[in-house]
């Protein structure tokens, strides 16, 4: 996600992160705490986030985010499978984000273009970025997102 705001947030991409407690409680700290988690666990390696992130919430049962109520009805789900054993809240649905870093990218209008699982590398978003942002000319020749 660095690599991302910071190739292309000159030109209008914004990168927000939101912290989430409810997959196996990987999140139970301060927002403090949840850098230094990032930080030094996952993704590890001295990672520090040039992107904006937020308060931690719920993304998932009767306690979730507007937001993200909004982003799952738009977009197909990643997974039909889930750990009950590790997900700290219920009812689970079809729709519910997997795990943490489960990624959603929104064009300017607001529309969701794609969901993506956790294992995804952010860079497979590059095209589909650039064709948001106006860069490159999608497959039909027209310019996207502007």
């Amino acid at each position: 996600m660095n690599a991302l705001q910071t190739k292309y947030g000159d030109q209008g991409l914004t990168v927000l992160g939101f912290p989430c407690n409810q997959f196996h409680y990987q999140e139970p700290g301060t927002e403090a705490e949840i850098l230094n988690g990032v930080k030094y666990v996952r993704p590890g390696g001295g990672f520090v986030p040039n992107f904006q992130m937020f308060a931690k919430i719920d993304v998932n049962g009767p306690t979730e985010a507007p937001l993200y109520t909004y982003l799952k009805n738009n977009c197909p789900a990643t997974t039909n499978t889930f750990t009950p054993l590790f997900l700290m809240y219920t009812p689970i649905k079809s729709s519910d984000v997997m795990w943490n870093w489960e990624t959603f990218l929104v064009n300017k209008q607001g529309k969701v273009i794609a969901r993506a699982a956790p294992s995804l590398d952010p860079m497979a978003w590059e095209t589909m970025i650039q064709q948001e942002l106006g860069l490159i000319t999608s497959p039909g020749g027209a310019a996207v997102g502007k």
